[in-house]
């Protein structure tokens, strides 16, 4: 199926281009009419452009939306050749957590589990030009 609109926007890579994408996917979405998957999409857009601002610091991030008959397709490319590696599937509660301040930032690692309970489908694909493509489908 053909895309009906696409658009793409070039970041880099800092914690302050989740909130610039967030921006940019909200603006897409609404202008699409797709507000039932809007809190889903700005959350898949939010741990993508993370985990590509992690994988190349302060490097050039592209975040890419695309529709089509099948729905909305978020994608983000990075650099780096480094596939994203989920965590385990855990049973989670509190006291797993260590929310000591000398730990609080340990205990993220579970945004590819958000992104595969929120999409209809997602994956990686490697760009022939260098980098890789983490994207999600949402179902309008």
């Amino acid at each position: 199926m053909a895309v009906v609109e696409e658009s793409v926007m070039s970041l880099l890579g800092t914690a302050a281009s989740v909130g610039v994408a967030r921006t940019f996917v909200d603006a897409r979405i609404r202008k699409w009419d797709y507000f039932h998957i809007l809190d889903s999409a700005l959350l898949v857009a939010s741990e993508l452009v993370t985990n590509a601002a992690r994988q190349t610091p302060h490097g050039e991030i592209r975040l890419q939306l695309s529709r089509d008959a099948y729905g909305v397709i978020i994608a983000v490319w990075d650099a780096a050749h480094e596939l994203p590696q989920a965590k385990p599937m855990t049973e989670l509660t509190l006291d797993d957590l260590d929310l000591s301040e000398e730990a609080f930032d340990d205990n993220g690692g579970w945004g590819l589990h958000i992104v595969q309970a929120l999409s209809a489908t997602c994956g990686v694909i490697g760009d022939p030009a260098g980098g890789k493509w983490v994207w999600a489908r949402m179902r309008p």
